[in-house]
């Protein structure tokens, strides 16, 4: 049945011209409905859109095509035009007025083969280089449909070309064009609106009564008929009213089927709740209600309980955002590049129903079953991070991959371990220093749930979990900064309630700066610190470049608003958590630090150049003292020392590349270097107060940090963990923090050192006990000045050895590279001695077929009755099989290995304190 006919038009404008402008307007292109061989004039307007680059001459094109290979709505392929550069092949014309042209064949220009099916066309704009871009008013890129040749009559409304809202006395312009000359008839809600014949009309639509309408065009020949449809929307009446009270900002699940909405926008006029419930229209039924201070809110939406929905907030009639407090987003940039392995049943993106990104959520969620409910964190003197990239470290790059492999770093006897920001970031394979969400969990490392398992995971093995957070800054696709945007300039608008037009202490200046001194922004990053703290039963936030917390321009000095609004935030987290790891990476003045670190807070303490220079042996440079509190004058163990962080270059590549040598001693083979590893961390871990390594330290990791670029991803050579020479680094890395761990002369406040030149020492004592570390730092043999505490015996820890002191201050000689660590009382040998004693001989162990397909026999020649541990390990260093079993006559058991796919794995066996390694291949 037709729509019954009634005319009920505003005005009516013809046009001639084949051409017609597409997302509101930004690109003209002749012919309007282009197939992939044709020859195309396409025209930018540079105020419409986002207005970038409104009053920018030259203009330049970046551009590239949707295909059928593509893999997904928005995988540009033969892209033209290099990124930031004056590059001819993209140059527009300018027409005057903000309008720029580029012709060309669209075959030759893109360079397709045969067997390529252009869908669209995509764009952004940009000026030379780069730093200003034309996009659509949402952020996103610009498209453009291709048609097929021949393919008869279509027909469209090129605009609106999205649903539109109008106030009841407002008119919707509207243009419809088609292929050919046919007779047209736009239908609203039922009601005939226009007809005529032509290949393109304007026309303009309104209504006074709020509501959804439903707009049909029909267009037919003398063969065919084709429809396109399009909606709007007219506004019902803006509601204030004052705002129930317990409700969060974000959404607030009342029960399983209900859920509230809150968000805070001053200065907006209308809001809706789009969501997949209500098919993301904005009908009057999900509008939010206005406080009179701006925040929006909307009450009680129903939804499917235990079943994921998306939702975003359209605000004013233009721009789609997903919840600045979303916990999960659905990216439809990246998420189809997200295995389901790492993320199971991810749903899909609501393509065709928006734009950017969505909230995700779902109600009555089953509760993750925590099995450490009363984890008790490791006092932060004691603390000995791990600091991990989950990209750099397993292959799979998940949580659960990295579960599988705690083993391995609860081995090395570290407490804590600091993951590299997890929160949400922009795009997948990052640092994640470029934060978009940061309450949701970024996906591309897993689920929620296997987030809390990694926690749970750690908290069984005694090891806290400290996550790296962002507030210095956002950046563009964060929802905060796109509310309030100024587009023409490419920064937060000036009306920004949460950021810094500009940053105010350059050149420090990354993404879109928070102004820390409002309490928007007070309010937003202590929801999303409470949130991770209760959500997922984190220990502690190590909080990026915190200098940042400033709105003065010179951010390298004293100030003490930047230290007042970090005490609150410290305390917002101690009202949570009273034992909570608050940890700054700050880099202020130390007079600053210094009171930071008397509130309370942990702050990281960088000495890695004079490390690295004592490594190379280079010891004119290498007093390392600056990572010692007391030497900054500091009263609380509050300084976290390390050798290598995420930031700086590798040791072992420093080593290799530019180590010193001395005749046959040379710091740059692999032998000397891993030593020189050793006896750096022996001057690290033996120094009292909190401690960190960069992963696969410990193994002499020695791919440099630029290679091939400072953020890229690095190679995963879980491999060096079977050369004797890295393998020895790690053993002495644990045995080192397992001294420490064990003995509280190592954690005393009563310490002494001297750490300039070739011969350095620290002296510690508790009551009980002295400690006297020395090492010869230089690459020949000379003296070194333990300057014992007293006279008498002294014990080696390490060899278990003993020398009889007569003078404290008399020196000895050592070699290159050579250290000890003497106390005065004889503790247990460590753990680990030796080039060769941590290792059991491989003439106790035979492992028999190696290759095999499948069972092995182990020959471990050991007492009877004594227990034998192994396992098994992957090329990622992920466990996949362990065990242990009390030694028969002569250690014989048989292992079944069928369960596993065929490759190559390390087999460890442990005895005592004993290790064998072995590689093991399955065929």
């Amino acid at each position: 049945m037709k729509p019954k006919v009634e005319m009920r038009v505003l005005a009516i404008t013809a046009f001639t011209a084949l051409s017609l402008f597409v997302q509101g307007q930004i690109l003209n292109i002749t012919p309007v409905f282009p197939s992939q061989n044709d020859t195309i004039t396409v025209i930018y307007d540079a105020t419409e859109g986002n207005g970038a680059l409104t009053g920018y001459t030259p203009v330049y094109a970046h551009t590239g095509l949707i295909t059928n290979q593509s893999t997904t709505p928005t995988d540009w392929k033969h892209v033209q035009g290099n990124w930031g550069t004056a590059d001819p092949n993209v140059l527009m014309t300018s027409l005057g007025n903000n309008l720029h042209k580029i012709e060309y064949h669209i075959p030759t220009y893109y360079g397709f083969g045969s067997n390529v099916t252009v869908q669209k066309l995509a764009f952004v704009f940009r000026n030379a280089n780069g730093t200003v871009v034309g996009r659509a008013a949402d952020g996103s890129d610009i498209y453009y449909d291709i048609y097929p040749a021949n393919a008869g009559l279509i027909a469209q409304f090129m605009k609106p070309e999205s649903t539109l809202l109008i106030s009841p006395t407002d008119s919707l312009e509207t243009v419809v064009a088609a292929s050919k000359f046919c007779d047209l008839k736009v239908y609203d809600n039922g009601t005939l609106v226009f007809q005529d014949s032509s290949k393109q009309e304007t026309f303009y639509l309104s209504d006074t009564v709020p509501g959804m309408h439903m707009v049909i065009l029909e267009a037919t020949d003398s063969l065919t008929t084709v429809y396109d449809t399009i909606q709007y929307a007219v506004e019902p009446p803006l509601q204030v009213a004052s705002l129930p009270s317990g409700m969060e900002m974000g959404l607030n699940e009342l029960n399983d089927t209900t859920v509230f909405f809150k968000l805070f926008a001053p200065g907006k006029n209308r809001v809706y709740v789009l969501t997949s419930v209500n098919d993301y229209l904005p009908a009057p039924e999900n509008a939010m209600k206005r406080t009179p201070g701006g925040t929006w809110w909307f009450k009680e939406l129903t939804v499917p309980a235990g079943q994921p929905f998306t939702y975003q907030y359209l605000i004013d009639g233009q721009l789609r955002v997903a919840d600045p407090f979303s916990t999960l987003i659905l990216d439809p940039w990246n998420d189809s590049y997200i295995p389901s392995s790492t993320y199971p049943n991810l749903p899909a993106y609501p393509a065709g129903k928006t734009t950017g990104n969505v909230s995700l959520y779902e109600t009555a969620k089953t509760p993750y079953q925590w099995k450490n409910t009363n984890f008790q964190a490791p006092p932060q003197e004691e603390l000995v991070i791990y600091e991990l990239l989950i990209r750099d470290f397993v292959t799979t790059r998940n949580y659960q991959t990295v579960i599988d492999t705690l083993d391995y770093i609860s081995r090395l006897g570290v407490n804590a371990i600091e993951l590299m920001p997890n929160s949400e970031f922009e795009g997948n394979s990052s640092w994640g220093y470029n934060p978009s969400f940061h309450m949701a969990v970024d996906k591309y490392y897993g689920t929620p749930d296997m987030f809390k398992e990694f926690v749970d995971s750690c908290h069984s093995r005694g090891i806290a979990v400290i996550t790296d957070q962002v507030f210095n800054h956002a950046y563009g696709q964060n929802p905060i900064a796109q509310m309030w945007w100024d587009g023409v300039n490419n920064r937060p608008a000036a009306n920004n309630p949460y950021m810094n037009q500009y940053c105010p202490h350059p050149p420090n200046c990354w993404g879109n700066d928070f102004d820390h001194f409002v309490q928007p922004t007070r309010n937003y990053m202590d929801r999303i610190n409470t949130y991770w703290i209760e959500e997922f039963k984190i220990d502690g936030i190590r909080f990026d470049f915190t200098k940042g917390f400033t709105n003065n321009s010179n951010a390298d000095n004293y100030s003490s608003s930047r230290i007042a609004a970090l005490k609150r935030m410290a305390d917002a987290l101690w009202n949570v958590d009273q034992d909570f790891y608050v940890i700054l990476e700050h880099w202020g003045p130390n007079n600053e630090e210094k009171e930071l670190s008397d509130y309370g807070m942990m702050l990281w303490g960088n000495a890695t150049y004079e490390y690295y220079e004592a490594a190379m042996g280079y010891t004119n440079n290498s007093d390392f003292k600056w990572g010692i509190y007391k030497e900054r004058g500091w009263n609380d163990k509050h300084l976290i020392t390390f050798t290598e962080s995420h930031d700086e270059e590798r040791a072992a590549y420093k080593l290799k590349t530019y180590g010193n040598s001395s005749g046959s001693y040379d710091t740059k083979t692999l032998a000397t270097l891993a030593d020189r590893k050793i006896l750096t961390h022996t001057f690290l871990y033996t120094i009292p107060g909190p401690k960190m390594m960069y992963m696969f330290e410990e193994l002499a990791y020695d791919i440099s940090i630029d290679n091939p670029c400072r953020v890229c991803e690095k190679p995963i050579l879980w491999s060096y963990y079977e050369n004797q020479h890295r393998q020895k680094v790690y053993f002495y890395t644990a045995a080192l923090i397992d001294m420490r761990r064990k003995y509280g002369v190592f954690n005393t406040n009563n310490f002494t050192y001297a750490l300039n030149g070739g011969s350095k020492r620290i002296n510690l004592s508790v009551t009980d006990t002295s400690a006297t570390v020395v090492g010869n730092f230089r690459v020949n043999s000379g003296d070194v000045y333990p300057n014992f505490q007293h006279v008498g015996t002294w014990f080696d820890y390490f060899t278990g050895d003993s020398i009889v002191v007569t003078n404290t201050l008399a020196p000895l000689t050592y070699q290159p590279g050579e250290w000890h660590v003497y106390t005065d009382v004889k503790l247990n040998k460590a753990t680990f001695v030796g080039d060769q004693e941590w290792e059991l001989a491989p003439s106790n162990v035979a492992v028999y077929p190696n290759p095999t397909s499948g069972r092995i026999e182990l020959l471990v020649d050991v007492a009877e009755g004594t227990t034998v541990y192994y396992g098994l390990y992957d090329i990622t260093g992920r466990s996949v099989h362990r065990g242990a079993f009390n030694a028969a006559l002569y250690g014989i058991t048989e292992l079944d290995l069928n369960h596993l796919p065929s490759g190559a794995y390390v087999l460890e066996i442990r005895v005592g304190s004993k290790v064998y390694n072995e590689r093991l291949l399955i065929e």
